[in-house]
């Protein structure tokens, strides 16, 4: 059956999972991601599609990306996809005594002497890209996410959409933090990933904004606000006219309108396809919800101010699940009293999309972790103890890459 062109809200997601690719021995990182598609391609390239998921190289040379090669309806078709994949890329790295390790940073990576950057196709991009921003920071380098890509159809589905993802983007942090460590140390911030990206081009604030898209819900009205401004705000660094403002855009949801979607990123990925897809999932249905106008109406939605939001996303970046939120604003729209933690707002929500249907009973042992036990970086930092020694590390992060290579969570 031919796919359309274009899909209608809901009707198939696309997912994307960043990697990283470290030594199996001494869980550096190993600059091969190259290798790696050269040794699944025969040649060297960008990407191999593997059936229901295509490889694909980064920004920088130890990472990869493996996604959905194209928008799909069954997340736990997907799960299982990506759990295949992930074993054969571990069996193509062996041969370079590698192997995947997950986490949205990696804990004792030194940018400044170990970045290098991709530098086969597409390098002229990453080029001015490095020029403009310097890319070895952590904010280029070493920040691996998760994307949620959601289809929308026309003006009217996307500003539906829009307003719902802009309502969601502020309490991600609190599902799915897993940066708590840099260069060896805590950072204070379950997200450390979150507080990079956000201020990783600040040299032109146009292109992230607030982080936390602007209250607009028309391509025109996008156009206006974001794209021309950023337009204007990049040409005086890109006299060959080669960036484009609509994916130099960086904010934490981007829409695509010449292919009809928005795409989530500020989402730090997890130790397992499993855990991933599972909050997908959460946050899928939780948008449907708010779309359908379970929660609030549309209007009600659109009002909410981005300010607001752009505070709640830093306290998250920083506390996750016991983030306060203070506004009232906010959690009402959830039906939800404030004050609250983000926590129990996200308990509140899945205990209101669980009395609604069955959608998310597949996922209840994934969610029940993570919403009991804490995020992926909670539970790093439980077992670390406080105890940021080498050997620490080495002995948590090892871990971590048997839960990738066994497909299982960490549990405490």
């Amino acid at each position: 059956m031919t796919q359309p062109v274009r899909y209608h809200i809901f009707q198939a997601y696309g997912i994307e999972l960043e990697y990283m690719i470290v030594d199996r021995d001494t869980l550096d990182v190993k600059p091969i991601a190259d290798e790696l598609l050269r040794a699944a391609l025969g040649v060297i390239g960008s990407d191999f599609e593997n059936d229901l998921i295509t490889w694909s190289n980064e920004l920088v040379l130890h990472v990869i990306e493996i996604k959905s090669t194209k928008p799909e309806s069954n997340l736990s078709a997907v799960a299982s996809a990506f759990a295949d994949n992930v074993t054969r890329i571990n069996e193509l790295l062996l041969p370079f005594n590698a192997m995947l390790m997950p986490g949205a940073a990696h804990p004792w990576m030194n940018p400044n002497l170990e970045t290098r950057l991709w530098p086969h196709d597409n390098n002229e991009v990453y080029a001015i890209y490095n020029t403009i921003f310097d890319c070895r920071g952590h904010g280029w380098s070493n920040l691996q996410s998760t994307h949620l890509n959601l289809p929308f159809y026309d003006d009217e589905e996307f500003a539906k959409l829009h307003a719902a993802v802009r309502l969601v983007l502020p309490i991600l942090p609190a599902l799915c933090a897993s940066s708590p460590i840099l260069e060896g140390k805590s950072t204070g911030s379950l997200d450390s990933r979150m507080l990079f990206y956000k201020n990783n081009q600040a040299r032109i604030p146009s292109i992230t904004g607030k982080v936390i898209p602007e209250a607009v819900f028309s391509k025109r009205q996008y156009t206006n606000t974001v794209y021309d401004k950023i337009k204007s705000d990049i040409a005086p660094f890109d006299h060959d006219h080669i960036l484009d403002p609509v994916w130099v855009n960086s904010r934490g949801a981007i829409p695509r309108f010449d292919r009809g979607s928005i795409e989530i990123r500020i989402m730090d990925i997890q130790e397992c396809p499993p855990a991933d897809l599972a909050i997908q999932a959460l946050v899928i249905e939780t948008i449907k919800s708010l779309v359908d106008e379970s929660f609030c109406n549309l209007e009600e939605q659109m009002r909410v101010r981005t300010e607001i939001m752009a505070g709640i996303l830093d306290d998250t970046a920083h506390q996750g699940q016991q983030a306060e939120i203070l506004s009232s604003e906010f959690p009402n729209i959830f039906g939800l009293r404030s004050p609250c933690t983000a926590g129990d707002l996200w308990k509140h929500i899945y205990a209101r999309l669980q009395a609604k249907d069955a959608s998310l009973a597949h996922w209840d042992k994934e969610l029940a972790v993570i919403l009991n036990e804490g995020t992926l970086a909670d539970r790093i930092l439980h077992y670390l103890h406080g105890d940021f020694s080498t050997a620490s590390l080495h002995q948590v992060y090892r871990r971590l890459s048997d839960c990738l290579a066994q497909n299982k969570m960490l549990l405490l």
